[in-house]
């Protein structure tokens, strides 16, 4: 994929625990069939807990080597994630967001969270007795190709993405990116950066995202970006804050 090869260094991170993570862990294993999150899905806020965790991933940037550092910082229009750069860049002296020499701070819609459509603030049990016909196309069709009414299919994901990362070879050639998004477009990028098939990021998707890990590709000097770490959490692990 030219246009994530041409980097130096790719660098993504979830956003920190939001209060949308947090009701949803709440109703596991009940017959709520709503997670109750007042906010639309763009205004749910960090939790306590993510801003620390935020924060400790501003320590891990902080700490990175000079020629490891990011040169530009791409967020998702998010709330949560919009938070999550802005404490993280703060706990760095290179980046922090009030230093009119240090990093601009951008934004990208195109690399927010997957659109659920109809199906937004259900959970699996919601959908299957709301929406049972969804329920049964999604079974038949797969997660990958899946689209919920109004929604987004994870296939729709890869062709947002491709134009983005197309769009950083043109702007930060040679660059060192961090990506600051959510969990579905980590796994995204995976796919696409190390051209996986259909069958094996579903496989590696069924692990979870922490929220604040890290995930990093680095240039090879010559066929392209290589696998560094993925869903790191040891800077979470060294806080106490990792979940």
């Amino acid at each position: 994929m030219a246009g994530v090869n041409a980097l130096q260094w790719l660098i993504l991170t979830r956003h920190g625990e939001s209060t949308g993570n947090v009701a949803y862990q709440k109703v596991l294993g009940t017959d709520a069939e709503e997670a109750g999150i007042p906010e639309r899905d763009a205004d749910v806020p960090l939790s306590d807990v993510g801003r620390t965790q935020a924060a400790a991933f501003g320590r891990w940037l902080a700490a990175l080597p000079e020629d490891e550092r990011p040169t530009m910082v791409v967020a998702s229009p998010y709330l949560r994630t919009l938070d999550t750069a802005k404490i993280a860049l703060a706990e760095t002296s290179y980046a922090a967001p009030q230093d009119p020499d240090g990093l601009r701070l951008r934004v990208d819609e195109r690399i927010r969270d997957r659109e659920q459509g109809s199906l937004q603030g259900l959970t699996e049990l919601g959908v299957r007795r709301r929406f049972p016909a969804e329920a049964e196309l999604l079974r038949r069709l797969g997660k990958f190709y899946y689209r919920p009414p109004g929604g987004e299919s994870w296939a729709d994901l890869a062709l947002r993405l491709r134009s983005f990362y197309r769009d950083l070879e043109a702007e930060a050639p040679g660059g060192r990116v961090l990506v600051v998004t959510h969990d579905a477009i980590v796994v995204m990028t995976r796919y696409l950066v190390e051209g996986l098939s259909e069958r094996e990021i579903l496989e590696i998707e069924k692990t979870p995202i922490a929220n604040a890990s890290v995930t990093r590709w680095r240039h090879d000097g010559s066929s392209g970006l290589r696998a560094v770490t993925y869903n790191d959490r040891e800077h979470l692990i060294n806080a106490g804050v990792s979940p």
